[in-house]
Parts: structure tokens; C-alpha cells; sequence
């Protein structure tokens, strides 16, 4: 049964894959107990290696007849589609005014997520379930620069699951620009902003895969924007945004398999709400 998990604390980018050793070497060990023989593992090393010239001169072959039949002599097809111009622009401008947000000691006694500037007096759109998480600690926010600020928590919604902070003045965050109400359209690209698993800054391209998507985050339902960009722990509380650089959500949650992780479906909150309940938040604290 698929379930809707909110996202928080980075676990840390410390995972190794189970073919290599820690150090980074690739291991030889086979599918029984002990490391396969010299002679045995060296015979299938050369027999890949055969594979892999072979393929190498076919596909130089097919490539220089390609190249021969739609264009000059030499010349390759591109290998890839290149990456549109307009997301790259948009990357750039999005990713100077995300933060990192840490909630309380760190560890188990604290929390991680994301959050983004919404105006030039430094508030800043974050989960509450980010500080919830966070054992209602100190709330610090990292800037993509490293500098930190301890952060003021202007107010909070735990049904919208949203909360506003604000930084000092001298914090300097660049606003981002918001998409405009039920200008959102399934098919249209995205990108997700934020530090999944701490890394910041991190940004991954996907779609807009539904509207309107009802989802549970603990007590509360929600109206979600669907999307397939590929969202992870840390990445709460960041941006959602179109390939103008608009924000078209907050990422809020992902589905799991039985609580077993991102199958890469995730939901952020509508820009809509996002926008009512920062401006009533803010019309309260300031």
C-alpha cells in the first residue's frame, strides 16, 4: 500500500555501493563465499573486455556510416538531447534564494529541511513539520554562501503544514518570483530546489505529473501538486518551480512502498495556499 511520508532530517550522503569497497575499489567477490580465483575472474575480465571492443568498433563503424549518409565525413550525432536553455536559467536564478534550515540540536534531537525567501524583508516559506520535528528548538538557516543566521519563526500552520522565518536584513536573499494562481499545468517541466540528505543546493528536473492530488500528512488532507522530479529527505520546505523560475509549490511529501523509501513520486503544497497562508502569517507577526 502506497503511503504519503512527510520529509525532514537528512541521513547523511554517506552511502556506499555494495560493488564497491570502501575505499572505492572495485570488489571482485562472487556469488559464493571467499574472492573468485585469479585465473577465473582474470578469464571473465578478458572475455568483458572482448565485449566491449567489439562494441566499440561496430558502433564506430555504424557512427562514421551515419555520419557519412547526414553529414560531413568526421562528424558524430550528438549522443544526448541537450538540456533546455530555459531550465538552466531557471536553476540559476532559483538556487541563490534557497536555504537550509536546521531545527534544534542536530542528530536525533534536531531536524533538516529547506525553505526559500518569498520577499525583500528576508521572511522565508519552510515546513512546520520541519520544527515540529525539531523538538521546537533554535532554528538556524544556512544561506547557499554558508553564512548563518539564527532565524526568527514568524508563525506557524501545522494543518497547512507550512511556516514562515525571517533573517536579518543583511542575509541580502534574492525573492522568488511566484507563479500566478491555477497557472500550473500538468505536463509542463519542474524543478525541485533544496538539500536532500544535506547536500544544498541540489536541483532535479521532472514534470508536473497532476493537480489537485489529495494526500495525508498525519492528521491533516491535502491538495497537492504531483510531480516526478526526484525529491528526498532535506528537500522539505524547498521550491517547486516552473521552467520561468516561478514557484509553483513547496515540497512538502513523497509516496513510499510500505514506507521503504522515494519510488519517485512527490507532492508540494499549491502556490495558492502557499501564498494565503504566508500573507496571513506575516499580517500576524510581522
Amino acid at each position: 500500500m502506497a503511503v504519503q511520508t512527510g520529509l525532514g532530517e537528512p541521513r547523511g550522503p554517506w552511502f556506499v555501493s555494495p560493488e564497491l569497497d570502501p575505499d572505492g575499489r572495485t570488489r571482485w567477490d562472487g556469488p559464493g563465499s571467499g574472492r573468485e580465483s585469479g585465473p577465473r575472474w582474470r578469464g571473465r575480465l578478458l572475455a568483458a573486455l572482448g565485449v566491449v571492443l567489439l562494441s566499440t568498433a561496430s558502433g564506430a563503424a555504424a557512427g562514421g556510416w551515419v555520419a557519412s549518409r547526414d553529414g560531413a565525413p568526421g562528424e558524430t550525432a550528438a549522443s544526448a538531447a541537450p538540456v533546455p536553455a530555459e531550465l538552466v536559467t531557471a536553476a540559476e536564478r532559483t538556487v541563490p534564494g534557497v536555504v537550509s534550515v536546521l531545527v534544534g540540536g542536530g542528530g536525533r534531537t534536531g531536524a533538516s529541511g529547506s525553505g526559500f525567501a518569498i520577499d525583500n524583508e528576508q521572511h522565508i516559506i519552510t515546513n512546520d513539520h520541519i520544527l515540529a520535528k525539531g523538538g521546537d528548538g533554535s532554528v538556524t538557516v544556512e544561506l547557499p554562501d554558508g553564512r548563518r543566521y539564527a532565524a526568527e519563526v514568524v508563525g506557524r500552520e501545522a494543518r497547512s503544514d507550512l511556516a514562515v522565518l525571517k533573517v536579518p536584513p543583511d542575509a541580502g536573499l534574492s525573492a522568488l518570483p511566484l507563479a500566478k494562481p491555477n497557472s500550473t499545468r500538468v505536463g509542463e517541466p519542474v524543478l525541485a530546489v533544496g538539500s536532500p540528505l544535506g547536500l544544498a543546493g541540489t536541483v532535479t528536473a521532472g514534470i508536473v505529473s497532476a493537480l489537485n492530488r489529495q494526500v495525508r500528512l498525519g492528521a491533516n488532507r491535502h491538495t497537492a501538486v504531483q510531480t516526478d522530479a526526484s525529491i528526498n529527505p532535506g528537500n522539505s520546505g524547498g521550491p517547486l518551480v516552473n521552467a520561468r523560475g516561478e514557484v509553483v509549490g513547496v515540497n512538502t511529501a513523497i509516496a513510499t512502498i510500505d514506507g521503504n523509501g522515494s519510488i519517485g513520486i512527490g507532492f508540494a503544497i499549491p502556490i495558492e495556499q502557499v501564498q494565503q497562508t504566508a500573507d496571513t502569517i506575516i499580517g500576524k507577526g510581522g
